[in-house]
């Protein structure tokens, strides 16, 4: 069981795809629009959160990612063909060295 979710709301075009994906049947209404859920851990939902500060989830721990993160995860989706795409898409969407100097933690200052 999924410990929260990312929304991806979907518009006349990505409805097309996903059928093309054979996952019509993922469709789900959420706030009277149609949506796809993809599920992530705890875990995952910790560096998401890191990665996109500011990120709000709602009562159901689901957010909604911002343009540029949403649209690497809906290719993911529409690629792999499956919704369970997590272990794969974070490591897409979190780089944990962004926003770090090139030598980081742990360089002797020797540039």
């Amino acid at each position: 069981m999924a410990d929260a979710y990312i929304n991806i709301f979907l518009n006349d075009e990505k409805i097309k795809e996903l059928e093309a994906a054979g996952l019509a049947d993922q469709v789900k209404t959420i706030d009277g629009k149609q949506a796809i859920q993809v599920a992530m851990t705890s875990k995952d939902q910790k560096k998401l959160v890191k990665g996109f500060p500011g990120l709000e989830f709602d009562a159901a721990n689901a957010c909604t990612l911002p343009e540029a993160g949403e649209a690497t995860l809906w290719k993911i989706v529409c690629d792999m063909k499956s919704l369970d795409v997590m272990k794969f898409a974070i490591t897409k969407l979190y780089n944990p060295l962004a926003g770090r100097d090139v030598f980081g933690r742990g360089s002797t200052g020797n540039r």
